[in-house]
């Protein structure tokens, strides 16, 4: 496995070198400003990864007013609360994408997000997750809500600026090439595997999981 300061070079030679690089780099947000999202906001950018999983993310961000709508802006409590009248309401809306098994996702992570707040709420469990078990967080998205396994949670947790990693097509060819894994990231020892590798090159970069998985995605 190489060092980091060799991948980013790598990185930052397909990218016009490293100011250039480090422009494309984005950050994670401060554990205090995600303790202080609202549920409705996380329900949201779950329901949001959850419907773009295997469809157009433009047919998604093109109907999203309309999903904040048809989902009475995400309330947690109005969702979880969801009886089937209101379920078969929203197979007929229009202004959504009429998934069933999508839209049951919203009554299901309401609940889970509810059941969170016994241990503080979801933005302090969330945003004061150590980046260090970032897979233990994956575990929890996917063990304890719906249809959050895989990247649909990956994504709806960097989307809210925690720090993460990304299993995407590139940054899995990078781990591959590097021999962290022999293929895609799915059982748990491929995953100890993955973030035994994102914490070296942490402890050799002093960066964060977002900006390293970036810098792995554009290093091919």
């Amino acid at each position: 496995m190489h060092h980091f300061d060799e991948i980013f070079g790598v990185a930052a030679g397909r990218h016009g070198g490293e100011a250039a690089l480090e422009a494309k780099l984005s950050r994670p947000k401060p554990a205090a400003e995600l303790a202080a999202i609202p549920e409705d906001r996380w329900l949201s950018v779950f329901t949001r990864s959850i419907f773009q999983a295997g469809f157009n993310w433009k047919v998604i961000e093109a109907k999203w007013d309309g999903f904040e709508a048809a989902f009475d802006g995400f309330d947690v409590g109005r969702c979880a609360m969801m009886d089937d009248d209101r379920f078969d309401a929203l197979l007929r809306d229009t202004r959504i994408v009429r998934n069933g098994a999508k839209i049951e996702t919203v009554r299901e992570n309401a609940a889970f997000l509810l059941s969170l707040r016994d241990r503080g709420g979801a933005g302090k469990v969330f945003g004061g997750w150590p980046a260090t078990d970032f897979v233990g967080l994956l575990e929890l998205l996917k063990s304890e809500g719906s249809r959050l396994g895989g990247t649909s949670g990956q994504y709806a947790l960097r989307f809210s600026g925690c720090d993460s990693f990304i299993l995407s097509r590139d940054v899995t060819a990078r781990l591959l090439a590097e021999r962290v894994i022999d293929k895609p990231a799915t059982s748990k020892s491929a995953l100890a595997a993955v973030q035994g590798a994102f914490n070296t090159w942490m402890d050799q970069s002093g960066r964060s999981l977002t900006e390293i998985s970036r810098v792995l995605a554009l290093s091919l």
